[in-house]
């Protein structure tokens, strides 16, 4: 992507972020009460190292946004961020359109926030469906199923090929990174040798967050999800990110005593890909997909 600069009452460029200030960057999605993990960045970064956008005003940061290509058709956009004090000056048209530039000629996917889902429409994104942030607190919940193994005693290619099924683009890359973030645990549902499943919980800012829950069932499911809150310190807040439309899902939530915390809205340009949503228990995350 080339530097953008833009006659705005000053002069605005966005550019290519580097790695070291995505970490600051992040700390904009806390501040958001976007409640982002720990260690991310590092991770968010090596899914595509020219995904992510800063706009700076006289050299001073004034916003973000992430475009991450998966593949060669796919891309997300996350990380949307003006500053407070700089919003309402065009800035974040200009963050948009950059993005939105760096992805042409994909099916281009987002998490939106209710109050900008109009906004998107107009950019050409349609609804796919509703997801909800449920939020509770951890503990143990009975005992753990045999079946529940550590993530890192599976085939490496077993997991990306199970995972290739239900995300709409390739991400190899970002998938090793993210099941090997620090303070992370990462567990797998495994039947006759076969994965039926897996998740991840990892630290944030406030708690844990649990994501992605990919499972072939309800009971796969339900047994990861207890794994996963058992092997974390009890009381503290976990958040589950799940489609609205997905009962089991929101059963499963429901069953931890989590309660919905806010909505957003899977879009996309172009046609919904075709995955197996009923698989789709958890959301990796909001920012990335």
């Amino acid at each position: 992507m080339r530097n953008h600069e833009i006659d705005l009452e000053n002069k605005l460029q966005v550019r290519l972020m580097q790695g070291r200030e995505l970490a600051r960057c992040i700390d904009w999605a806390a501040q958001e009460g976007w409640n982002p993990g720990l260690h991310d960045s590092e991770t968010f970064f090596a899914a595509d190292p020219e995904g992510f956008l800063l706009a700076e005003l006289h050299g001073e940061p004034v916003g973000m946004i992430s475009a991450v290509r998966y593949g060669h058709g796919f891309g997300f956009i996350g990380f949307y961020i003006v500053l407070p004090e700089f919003r309402g000056r065009g800035y974040g048209l200009s963050l948009w359109n950059a993005a939105i530039e760096r992805l042409n000629g994909r099916i281009i996917g987002l998490d939106g926030v209710v109050s900008q889902q109009d906004n998107y429409r107009k950019s050409g994104f349609s609804l796919a469906y509703k997801n909800m942030r449920m939020q509770g607190i951890t503990g143990s919940k009975g005992p753990v199923s045999m079946d529940v193994v550590a993530l890192d005693a599976i085939d490496p290619e077993q997991l990306v090929q199970y995972d290739a099924a239900l995300f709409p683009g390739e991400r190899a890359t970002f998938l090793r990174h993210w099941v090997r973030q620090t303070g992370s645990i990462t567990l797998g549902y495994l039947q006759k040798n076969k994965l039926r499943g897996y998740g991840v919980i990892r630290p944030c800012r406030t708690g844990f967050k649990v994501g992605p829950l990919f499972a072939d069932d309800a009971q796969a499911a339900e047994s990861l999800l207890n794994a996963l809150l058992s092997r974390v310190p009890g009381g503290k807040q976990v958040q589950f990110d799940i489609a609205t439309r997905h009962d089991a899902a929101r059963d499963l939530a429901l069953s931890w005593g989590m309660q919905p915390v806010f909505e957003t809205a899977r879009m996309y340009t172009g046609a919904s890909p075709a995955l197996d949503l009923d698989r789709q228990y958890g959301i990796t995350t909001f920012e990335l997909g």
